[in-house]
């Protein structure tokens, strides 16, 4: 059998013809990098089938094409979309809250096939979060390519002097950057285009491995692009027409930019360039291929502020009849454009203040038109193998000036590295050479993976478990309910005739658990998940689940963790003996404080060990393996033992049960809960009570005991 791979690419609007590249900043090459991967893998007879999880959209503003569950791409490759998240169209960053769902729902739909993928290849750090959380689930080894870093992002938009705290209310940086690391954590395999990302980029992230990086250069569909002219007449008189109602002299040799209206691409730094040089103005046109647009005014923020800019510095220099920006253009014009420019004797022009990838210098050098490009990661690459223009300090305006004179003023240069580009884009970057090396090494490491663990019934045990469980917490919920009494009598009536059981959550040792728990008089539990998270116990049982620690203690390092954290005694006490676990690290806060959480996580994180800090009630400090917590042992659960996540209710009121509340499972927050649980009323399965016996009227609200 074939290779099977599964992509996921969450954001953007993605479909297997007519993308709209440039429509917005999650638009961009990487959409066309997907899909051309994946229909590339497909054609190859190594293949046997290549999925590619997006998102479902319903809304009138786009295609109705987004609303499609299954597209189909080719016999063996298709698009499936999965619904999270709101309905309607959102930029990338708003869809942190809603990741969790679509992990379930990923999980569920791999847990009915009958063959699994081999690979899941996750792009970008939204898919490097699901990616993760599925690769852990169900032992299936992870593929990353971020396309660009949050880090190198903060790092750029820092000194380009931006507030941090605007950053992350634009960005959410801060969640982007953790779930790179938590990708890089799972990863089996990071993909990067060039060295650069991975020497300079990457390898600031503490989770990074170098033993872990492959570089595969991007590749270039040379039946698209490439110098011969077949069709010229009709190519000049199309794109005469485009580009006709901007400029005087069609014929000067264009400064060709393409690229998304968005900050990092730095159009208006080339824009100002060209106007303040006369000798530019003189011997160039500049046309700008921005992406589509109907409306300015429609466009998100960060465009139309690129837009205006771009606007204001034309009618600053008075550039009319020099400058080009059209509103519109098809995808299969792309091609013709840079050939047009070509017969001009033009140059290509990335301005961009980072280029990880650099997709269009390539298609530009395929089609024989020479490139000023910026002195950041994939142009350096390329220049190296190519031979065909200048990589120049794009932050510094005089040296972009003085690159773009230059390369314009040699005409057999010019010959030379238009005929460089094409034949080194021909001997290094082909797209058949980039599938060729991907898929080698997708076989390659395949060989040297250990098994798949325990998933899908491999392990022939009977469920201890009835139809539906229902979590309570014994170190919060049950030792404050003042609705015990009534609770203790609801389960009894409804216990055993619905087949519900109990599962207890608690941070203690199973023996203090049920020391405690024997005071309460409720029904008996089926399961205890302890030591926040990192021990499962069936219920009389005095021996954990085996199989549960087994999945959590990769490269868990617990002496690592005290020796790391041990300077901050002056924020952070040691527990006693009996409250420690051998996979959890337990502290109490000195005072209460928000800054403990990001300092801790950063500690651990620079260090370089698989560990995660859990604050519980704002005063208890957990530090516990990457792969535990209790959300994931009750996923666990759920997989080991054939459970439904909806016939799964958790009862969650303190600060740090955020965890609990997202994804699938259904989750009861009653009135007198912690405030910072209220960010999550937009999840779709969580239920906030505003009656006294909040969790009676969650139970009633989900017809928990209703048999179905």
């Amino acid at each position: 059998m074939g290779l099977r791979l599964l992509h996921l690419n969450l954001h953007g609007l993605i479909r297997s013809h007519d993308l709209e590249l440039g429509r917005d900043s999650d638009t961009g090459g990487q959409t066309l990098y997907v899909l051309e991967l994946v229909k590339g893998l497909a054609a190859r007879p190594e293949v046997e089938k290549v999925e590619l999880i997006t998102r479902l959209i319903i809304d009138r503003k786009v295609s109705s094409d987004y609303s499609k569950p299954v597209e189909k791409i080719s016999s063996c490759a298709e698009i499936i979309r999965l619904p999270f998240g709101p309905k309607r169209y959102v930029r990338k960053e708003l869809l942190w809250p809603y990741l969790d769902d679509l992990a379930d729902q990923i999980v569920q739909r791999l847990q009915n096939e009958n063959n699994l993928p081999d690979w899941i290849h996750a792009h970008y750090a939204d898919a490097g979060y699901v990616g993760s959380l599925v690769s852990r689930r169900l032992g299936l080894p992870l593929v990353f390519t971020g396309h660009s870093l949050g880090r190198e992002k903060l790092r750029r938009l820092l000194a380009a002097g931006i507030d941090h705290d605007q950053i992350e209310q634009n960005y959410s940086i801060s969640k982007r950057i953790d779930a790179e690391e938590l990708a890089l954590a799972h990863s089996n395999l990071l993909i990067t285009s060039t060295k650069q990302e991975s020497d300079e980029q990457y390898a600031r992230y503490g989770r990074f491995s170098a033993d872990n990086v492959e570089i595969i250069p991007p590749g270039v569909d040379l039946n698209r692009f490439h110098a011969i002219n077949f069709n010229l007449k009709e190519e000049e008189k199309t794109l005469n027409k485009l580009f006709k109602p901007f400029l005087r002299d069609l014929n000067l040799p264009p400064l060709l930019a393409i690229s998304r209206a968005v900050r990092r691409k730095n159009i208006p730094a080339l824009v100002e360039t060209y106007g303040r040089s006369s000798i530019l103005q003189q011997r160039h046109n500049l046309i700008l291929i921005l992406g589509c647009r109907d409306d300015s005014r429609q466009l998100d923020k960060q465009q139309r502020e690129v837009f205006q800019q771009v606007f204001e510095l034309v009618d600053k220099y008075n550039l009319y009849g020099k400058v080009a920006y059209p509103k519109q253009h098809k995808r299969d014009q792309i091609p013709s454009i840079y050939r047009w420019a070509a017969t001009r004797k033009g140059l290509f022009v990335n301005p961009a203040l980072t280029e990880p990838f650099g997709l269009t210098l390539l298609e530009a050098a395929a089609c024989g038109l020479p490139m000023v490009t910026t002195d950041d990661g994939g142009p350096r690459d390329i220049l190296a193998r190519c031979d065909n223009g200048l990589l120049v300090d794009v932050t510094d305006l005089e040296a972009l000036r003085d690159g773009l004179e230059t390369a314009g003023s040699n005409p057999s240069v010019w010959n030379s590295w238009s005929k460089n580009g094409v034949e080194g884009v021909s001997r290094h970057f082909s797209w058949d050479a980039h599938i060729c090396n991907y898929i080698a090494l997708m076989q390659k490491r395949l060989k040297f993976l250990a098994p798949r663990n325990w998933t899908f019934g491999n392990i022939k045990q009977e469920s201890p478990f009835a139809k539906k469980l229902i979590f309570l917490d014994l170190d919060n919920y049950l030792e404050q309910s003042n609705g015990l009494s009534k609770l203790r009598n609801k389960l009894k009536d409804h216990f055993f005739n619905y087949k519900i059981q109990l599962g207890i959550l608690t941070g203690r040792s199973i023996q203090a658990a049920r020391y405690r728990y024997a005071e309460i008089g409720l029904p008996k539990p089926a399961v205890w998940i302890c030591q926040a998270g990192t021990e499962i116990y069936y219920g009389d049982e005095n021996k954990s689940d085996i199989f549960w620690q087994d999945a959590i203690s990769v490269d868990w390092n617990r002496k690592g963790v005290e020796k790391v954290l041990f300077d901050l005694k002056d924020y952070l006490v040691l527990q006693s003996t009996e409250n420690q676990g051998l996979y959890k690290v337990s502290y109490l806060l000195k005072e209460p404080s928000d800054a403990i959480l990001p300092l801790v996580r950063k500690r651990l994180r620079q260090s370089g060990l698989a560990a995660l800090p859990h604050l519980k009630c704002h005063w208890y400090l957990d530090v516990v393996p990457l792969r535990a917590s209790r959300a994931e042992a009750i996923r666990f659960l759920t997989l080991r033992w054939g459970l439904s996540l909806e016939n799964i209710l958790v009862i969650a009121s303190q600060q740090g049960d955020a965890e609990l509340i997202r994804g699938l499972t259904t989750s009861v927050i009653p009135l007198d809960h912690d405030l910072s649980l209220d960010t999550l009323r937009s999840q779709q399965r969580a239920f906030f009570s505003d009656a006294q016996d909040g969790v009676l009227d969650g139970l009633k609200h989900f017809r928990f005991f209703k048999s179905h």
